[in-house]
């Protein structure tokens, strides 16, 4: 063992730490090992620094806290802002949804009204065209529509509402795209907007077109019935200036003066101006009736056409004496039974035989007119018979004072014989009239 109390290995040992205490007269001594110490030493180190701590934390609480809670309430608001953002946008998307949906509403509201507007106006239009069709089909064209297609079938309408409702569904369905399966009310309020167009602005582009359909067709309609009225209105003219013109009164309040007229401006809406264009044409054709009924009721007609006369009305030399006489009617060329018929409306008023005119009949069409039938072979009527136009009252012949068989034609007003030949005059005019 070493001597000097030195460690081989290494180096000096360190001797403990030897702690005398002294009281009175006892002596007590203990070791303090190293380790010991450095373990007392710890302790002491971590029970300070565990006050410290302690004490900071007493100290700094209430601020670590305030700190903590204001960050919480800065997350909170953050939130709460981003929340009340997307909530205003929401809002804005509905709003924008609402009134979108409300204007696509309105206008397919707006469309249907018109539709069926139209269609109340083809079942009030369909009678009057048709009667307008008959009466006035006959008349000059205007040169301005000739070589146009007839707007008929487009102004009466053909205007079925459920298949344009169904045309107007489908192209609008086809417009979006066949990716668009978006319900209605989304249309206009898109985010995605389709290749170079929304499908808001094709949707009001097609309503755009189909309210120009409408309009064309209300327009088409208003024209037609102008169109009609005014052609109604020049028949009656003529047909009044063509029985004028002959001297034939025709008893009609056309064609009256109505320059001194007046009153207060009531702007027009399109219901009121279609209504007073059916007004103006339904007067116009019950004026144009009118005058056709008082036209037919005169005897106007050939009473023997494709036949040639042989002895016009007026001063004539008498056939069998041979001197200056008045010959009251006409004479037409026509063998002996052929039928004679009557040239307007009336009732007879002779049937029989009747002097020089050999076997007669007279018929009286009222207003003062009547017409003789004469040297006829057989007579097919009775007294008081009512006849229509064309009826056949007999058969020519050449009884009574003729020298051949003929048909002799007279025109008589109040008992006055009048030249038939104004009548067949005026009966070519206005035959395409009536």
């Amino acid at each position: 063992m070493n001597a000097t109390g030195q460690s081989p290995v290494f180096g000096r040992r360190k001797e403990p730490h030897t702690v005398i205490i002294a009281r009175g007269n006892e002596i007590r001594h203990f070791t303090i090992r190293p380790w010991l110490a450095a373990f007392i030493g710890s302790a002491l180190a971590a029970i300070a620094i565990g006050y410290l701590l302690a004490t900071s934390y007493l100290v700094l609480r209430d601020d670590l806290i305030g700190a903590t809670t204001a960050r919480q309430a800065r997350m909170q608001q953050a939130y709460e802002d981003r929340i009340s953002a997307l909530r205003a946008q929401v809002d804005r998307i509905t709003s924008r949804q609402l009134l979108d949906q409300q204007l696509m509403e309105t206008k397919v509201s707006e469309l249907l009204e018109r539709q069926s507007q139209l269609s109340q106006r083809h079942g009030r239009l369909g009678p009057l065209l048709e009667r307008a069709e008959n009466d006035v089909g006959a008349a000059p064209e205007d040169p301005a529509a000739a070589g146009k297609p007839d707007k008929r079938a487009e102004v009466t309408g053909s205007i079925t509402l459920p298949a344009q409702r169904n045309y107007a569904v489908a192209s609008l369905g086809a417009d979006l795209g066949a990716g668009d399966t978006r319900p209605f009310s989304l249309w206009s309020t898109r985010s995605d907007p389709l290749p170079n167009d929304s499908a808001a602005d094709r949707a009001d582009r097609l309503f755009v077109s189909i309210n120009q359909s409408l309009k064309s067709i209300e327009s088409d309609q208003l024209t037609r019935i102008s169109t009609l009225a005014t052609n109604a209105y020049k028949n009656a003219d003529a047909i009044t200036q063509a029985l004028a013109a002959a001297g034939l009164p025709v008893d009609s309040d056309f064609g009256k003066n109505e320059s001194d007229v007046g009153g207060p401006l009531i702007p027009l809406n399109s219901s009121m101006i279609f209504d007073s264009k059916v007004k103006e044409l339904d007067e116009a054709l019950d004026t144009l009736d009118q005058l056709k009924k008082e036209a037919r009721q005169l005897p106007l007609t050939n009473p023997a056409p494709g036949h040639s006369v042989t002895s016009p009305f007026g001063v004539r030399t008498d056939p069998i004496l041979g001197t200056a006489a008045l010959h009251s009617g006409m004479d037409f060329r026509a063998p002996i039974g052929m039928p004679a018929k009557v040239t307007a409306p009336g009732i007879v008023t002779k049937a029989g035989w009747n002097g020089g005119y050999g076997r007669m009949v007279e018929v009286d069409h009222g207003n003062g007119f009547a017409t003789r039938y004469g040297h006829l072979s057989e007579i097919d009527v009775t007294v008081g018979e009512k006849l229509d136009a064309g009826a056949v009252i007999g058969k020519t012949g050449s009884s009574g004072r003729s020298t051949g068989p003929h048909l002799h034609y007279e025109v008589r007003h109040n008992g006055e014989a009048i030249d038939p030949l104004r009548f067949l005059t005026v009966g070519k005019k206005v035959a395409q009239y009536l």
